[in-house]
């Protein structure tokens, strides 16, 4: 599929061959959130915990003697059926982080970019780069692209993209290598530079192979 390239006033300028295979295959929304579901596991801190019994101060002494009192046998008032006693069964700091098959990870982002593809909410711009890093530009070009939130794909080394953007709350910039479906689908536009196209589609033929061997 061929789709428009314009430049930073948002003006046509050619066009550029985009693979099928990354950018136009058939959406499969279920592997969308089997892969959101696990990159929100492996953001959570996992840092919860509830004091158990042996953590609880007090409680030493047996509250009442044994029998004669009416009372339900007791050894220690910090037991759980007591205000303030430990908690049974709570949660405890653990890695909530898992494995998605890689040939998984492939097919849904190839899903995530050919849906914004097919909803005409990705932009192809020959070039990203500015002078100086400059948030006010950086604003009127987006302006100019017709996008409210976004994206932004361009190399690594382009640091004037990644400053002028770093204060903007609806825009996030990434490198091919970082592309991935949560940001992607939590984004209402996608903006990629033409000299970066072909390494995310090689990133996604390349995982789609290594998932073959």
């Amino acid at each position: 599929m061929q789709i428009d390239v314009v430049d930073m006033e948002g003006k046509r300028i050619g066009q550029v061959e985009l693979a099928d295979e990354v950018f136009g295959c058939k959406v499969r929304e279920h592997l969308l959130w089997e892969v959101v579901k696990a990159q929100r596991a492996a953001r959570r801190a996992g840092t919860h915990s509830t004091r158990t019994r042996q953590f609880v101060r007090g409680g030493g002494k047996k509250p009442y003697r044994q029998k004669g009192t009416g009372n339900a046998r007791q050894g220690s008032i910090r037991s759980p059926n007591f205000v303030g006693g430990g908690k049974v069964f709570g949660p405890h700091p653990r890695d909530y982080e898992y494995t998605v098959p890689r040939k998984v990870r492939k097919a849904a982002l190839a899903s995530a970019l050919s849906l914004r593809a097919q909803e005409k909410k990705l932009v192809i711009v020959d070039s990203l780069m500015l002078e100086t890093p400059k948030t006010k530009r950086m604003a009127s070009v987006l302006k100019a692209l017709g996008v409210e939130s976004a994206v932004l794909v361009d190399k690594k080394d382009n640091e004037t993209l990644t400053k002028s953007v770093r204060n903007m709350p609806t825009f996030v910039c990434l490198p091919p290598e970082g592309l991935n479906v949560y940001d992607i689908l939590m984004h209402k536009s996608l903006v990629m530079t033409k000299d970066v196209v072909k390494a995310v589609e090689a990133r996604v033929v390349e995982e789609a192979n290594k998932a073959t061997v």
